[in-house]
């Protein structure tokens, strides 16, 4: 092994599947072909059967990006695909494949592809962990988690309690903590009246959004029970729902119409393309994640790159990244606090986070995450070279 990349894999969503996780990969394939490293990623056939996905699709529409390569190869449900994968990779001879992972189903299909493409003692396994113990837990989650770590040489977690979660499953591997890049390819900010023509909402109005896959543990009820506290003394105040539903949208619908707050909710509840996402944060005064679990999330990068101010609850990595009163506002996860929050937003200036946000996202860096990656590979190296 040496401390220089020529080759770098990356295995894991890409075009043309859709959402944060290929919009992630696809950005750091970018940061490593700008450096001038050769760089492929290597995709699914099948990331998930048509049964297990919760929303209408999942492949976009937008064209594929440029300046590296994208093969499809693996399908999560085909051991075979999985042989198949590890050979090809192998063959490559890459200095550095890097795995995002995020979800235990995906550990058998990734454990096995790093088995055997990582067979060569000069190809370093990298994962970028999203979380290890998921949100919504299901059988075999331990196990294949276990398995994925054991064929997997170092790890970069994107928040502490995901670096904290990792200790359960291995001590002795090199793994550091690296924030969530700015999900920065999604144009520049806009006016708010043009933003607002363009998804169809009146600019006199002031708007927090909810933003991403709808989900159960993600408290868009939560929010939408601090709604009916705050919007009757708001009649100027609506919330934008700017996603699609991962679960039965049937009870917060439901839940609209019994607290009677039609007025004060603007729902977009289709999938929103890469080149709708300025519309929405350039026409939100503030982001709101009520999550009730949360590692990390892709969102606040959003929000970091527009430079908007986020109000977030005080759950696993969410306040490591939005520093209470400098660029948002922690909440504890209830309706009554977020409700709180909202009226303590609206009693600030209107630019009282632009310096903090400012400040902030320098943090977040696609530079900051290849130097890290560039951190752990000295550190295997190091530790190489010792035995």
């Amino acid at each position: 092994m040496t401390n220089k990349l020529n080759k770098v894999i990356i295995l894991g969503t890409a075009h043309p599947f859709r959402g944060g996780l290929a919009a992630y990969n696809e950005r750091l394939a970018k940061a490593f072909s700008d450096r001038g490293i050769n760089t492929e990623i290597v995709t699914f056939t099948t990331q998930y059967p048509s049964f297990l996905f919760p929303g209408k699709t999942q492949f976009t529409d937008q064209p594929s990006p440029i300046g590296y390569k994208i093969t499809r190869l693996l399908s999560s449900i085909n051991p075979f695909s999985w042989i198949k994968t590890g050979f090809y990779i192998r063959k490559q001879k890459p200095d550095l494949i890097i795995t995002k992972y995020w979800l235990p189903f995906m550990g058998p299909a990734f454990g096995t592809v790093a088995a055997i493409a990582g067979f060569r003692r000069e190809t370093i396994r990298l994962s970028i962990l999203d979380n290890v113990i998921p949100h919504e837990h299901r059988p075999g989650d331990k196990f294949f988690t276990k398995y994925f770590i054991h064929f997997t040489d170092a790890f970069i977690a994107m928040s502490d309690s995901v670096l904290h979660d990792l200790k359960t499953f291995t001590k002795r591997k090199p793994a550091l903590f690296n924030p969530h890049p700015l999900y920065d390819h999604y144009g520049n900010p806009k006016s708010k009246e043009d933003a607002c023509k363009i998804i169809g909402v009146d600019p006199n109005f002031n708007y927090l959004l909810f933003f991403g896959f709808i989900r159960d543990y993600k408290g868009l009820d939560i929010l939408l029970d601090a709604m009916a506290m705050v919007g009757p003394k708001k009649p100027k105040l609506k919330l934008i729902v700017a996603g699609e539903f991962y679960n039965n949208s049937e009870p917060y619908l439901q839940q609209i119409k019994n607290l009677q707050i039609d007025d004060y909710i603007v729902l977009k509840t289709d999938f929103i393309s890469d080149d709708k996402v300025a519309d929405y944060f350039s026409a939100a005064d503030v982001i709101v994640q009520p999550y009730k679990t949360a590692t990390q999330s892709g969102v606040t990068q959003i929000a970091y790159h527009f430079e908007k101010p986020m109000i977030v609850t005080n759950v696993g990595g969410l306040p490591e990244i939005v520093p209470h009163m400098k660029t948002g506002l922690v909440s504890e996860p209830s309706s009554k606090a977020i409700a709180s929050a909202i009226n303590t937003f609206y009693d600030l200036p209107s630019n009282y986070f632009e310096k903090g946000l400012a400040e902030e996202k320098k943090k977040y860096s696609w530079d900051r995450m290849l130097d890290s990656i560039l951190s752990i590979i000295l550190q295997l190296n190091k530790s190489k070279n010792e035995q």
